[in-house]
C-alpha cells in the first residue's frame, strides 16, 4: 500500500460518522452513513470522472439524429438537442462544469455530453446512480467547486470538499426518490400538454397573417362581420418608465412596487420606490390588469398582464386597451415568437416601443374579444393551477431529500 493510500485510509477513520434526520424503519438500527472523498473513490477506482466532447450547431445540422445532447443549460435536464452520434449507450451522472448546472441522472440510453458538461461512471456495487445524483443534487447548491484537472484536460481531477456516503439503505432511498421523480415528470407532462393544447386553439381562434377571419370562430359569432386590422397605437394608450437615481437612496425602499422587465408577471419586486423617487423620475405608474411588454434584455418580447399596482422602468412599455386587455395581451402572447423572428436578429437585442405599437392587429367586436380572452383566460388558469401543483412537488422532494440526507453543512470533509 503506497504511503498516499495509507493516509488516506488513516483520514477516513477520522472522519465523524453521519445520520440522517429520518431513516427508514428496516435501516434505523445500520451503521451510519461513512462518508469518502470523491478523489479517493477515484483512486479506489470506484469512479470515472470525464467531459464530453466539442458538438457545435454545425455539427448537428451536418448530422441530423435522434440521441439526445445534454449540455450545461439547466432548462430541460440540460437537453440541448438530438444529434445523429452518440457518446454513451450506458447509465450515467451528467452535471455543467461552467459552474451553474444541477447534476443530473442519465438512464441507460445512447445519448452524448458537451465539453461544458462533466460525466461520473460508477465502477463498483456500493454505489447507486440514482442515489448518488440526488445526494449531488442536494449538495449543489451549498458547496463550492473548485475544478482541476489532471494532464488530459478532458478528465475532472477534483470536485472541491465533494464527500460521497454509501450507506446500506441506497436502493431503497433511491427508489422512494424515484416515485416522486416519476410523480414530478407526469405532471410537467401535463403542464406541457396544456400549454401545447393552448398554442393549437390560439391558432385556431386568431387570423392567420394576411387573413382577416380566424379558422374557428365561436357559435354565436360564426355570422359576425370580418376582423378589422388596426395598429396598436390605434386601440391603446401607451407608455414607458423609468429609473430613479440609484445615487438617491431617499428615492428607495419606500411602498410603491417599482416593476423591471424580468418581473412583469410576478405578483412582487425586489425593489420599492418613494413617492419622492416617483415624483423625480420618468417612472410611471400601472394598474393591475394592464399589459406590459418587456423592451430590453434577455426577455424582450414578453408580454403579461399587470398582477399589481406599481411603477415601471423604462424597459417595459404598458399598453391600455380601450375595449379588452386580456384579448391583447393573449394576442401578443400568440405573436411573441413572430415579433422576436421579426425585430430581434438571432433573439438578441432591444424592441422600441414604436415597434410594438406598430404592429397591426386583427379586432372583432368587443364581444368577441372578450369570448376568446376568457376561453384563453380559463385556459391560463388551469395552467397556473398545475403548474403550481408541480412546483408543490418539487418543493415536497427537497424537503423529503433534507430529511433524508445528512445536511450539508454535515458531510464537509
Amino acid at each position: 500500500m503506497s504511503s498516499k493510500t495509507k493516509a488516506t485510509a488513516t483520514e477516513q477513520e477520522a472522519k465523524p460518522l453521519l445520520l440522517p434526520k429520518l431513516r427508514f424503519p428496516e435501516f434505523r438500527m445500520a451503521e451510519s452513513w461513512h462518508p469518502y472523498v470523491l478523489e479517493e473513490l477515484e483512486e479506489l477506482g470506484w469512479v470515472e470522472l470525464g467531459r464530453g466532447e466539442v458538438i457545435s450547431g454545425q455539427d448537428i445540422k451536418a448530422i441530423p439524429g435522434c440521441y439526445p445532447i445534454y449540455s450545461s443549460s439547466v432548462k430541460n435536464s440540460g437537453l440541448m438537442g438530438t444529434y445523429g452520434r452518440f457518446m454513451f449507450d450506458e447509465e450515467l451522472i451528467s452535471w455543467s462544469i461552467d459552474g451553474g448546472g444541477d447534476f443530473f441522472h442519465r438512464p441507460t440510453h445512447k445519448f452524448s455530453v458537451t465539453n461544458v458538461s462533466g460525466f461520473m461512471r460508477l465502477k463498483t456495487s456500493h454505489l447507486n446512480y440514482r442515489f448518488l445524483a440526488n445526494h449531488l443534487q442536494a449538495l449543489h447548491a451549498s458547496l463550492t467547486f473548485d475544478y482541476q484537472f489532471k494532464a488530459h484536460p478532458s478528465v475532472i481531477r477534483k470536485l472541491y470538499r465533494l464527500a460521497i456516503p454509501a450507506p446500506a439503505e441506497q436502493q431503497k432511498l433511491a427508489e422512494c426518490l424515484s416515485s416522486v421523480d416519476k410523480l414530478m415528470a407526469a405532471q410537467a407532462r401535463k403542464v406541457d400538454a396544456l400549454k401545447t393544447h393552448k398554442k393549437g386553439l390560439m391558432q385556431q381562434l386568431f387570423p392567420r397573417e394576411g387573413e382577416t377571419q380566424p379558422r374557428l370562430r365561436f357559435p354565436e359569432f360564426q355570422n359576425a362581420a370580418e376582423w378589422e386590422p388596426r395598429t396598436l397605437s390605434s386601440v391603446c394608450s401607451s407608455f414607458s418608465g423609468g429609473t430613479p437615481s440609484t445615487a438617491k437612496a431617499e428615492y428607495y425602499g419606500g411602498d410603491i412596487p417599482f416593476i423591471r422587465s424580468a418581473e412583469i408577471a410576478r405578483d412582487k419586486t425586489d425593489l420599492f420606490l418613494t413617492r419622492e423617487g416617483l415624483a423625480n423620475s420618468a417612472a410611471k405608474m400601472v394598474t393591475k390588469g394592464d399589459v406590459l411588454v418587456a423592451l430590453y434584455g434577455a426577455n424582450s418580447g414578453d408580454v403579461a398582464l399587470a398582477k399589481i399596482d406599481g411603477a415601471i422602468n423604462q424597459a417595459i412599455l404598458c399598453l391600455k386597451s380601450k375595449e379588452s386587455n386580456p384579448f391583447i395581451y393573449q394576442f401578443l402572447s400568440f405573436k411573441k415568437d413572430w415579433i422576436v423572428a421579426t425585430y430581434l436578429q438571432g433573439g438578441q437585442g432591444n424592441l422600441s416601443g414604436e415597434i410594438v405599437k406598430s404592429i397591426a392587429v386583427g379586432f372583432p367586436s368587443a364581444d368577441e374579444q372578450q369570448r376568446i380572452a376568457s376561453c384563453l383566460s380559463s385556459l391560463d388558469a388551469l395552467i397556473t393551477a398545475e403548474t403550481q401543483k408541480h412546483e408543490a412537488l418539487k418543493t415536497h422532494k427537497k424537503g423529503l431529500m433534507q430529511q433524508l440526507f445528512p445536511s450539508p453543512e454535515a458531510v464537509e470533509v
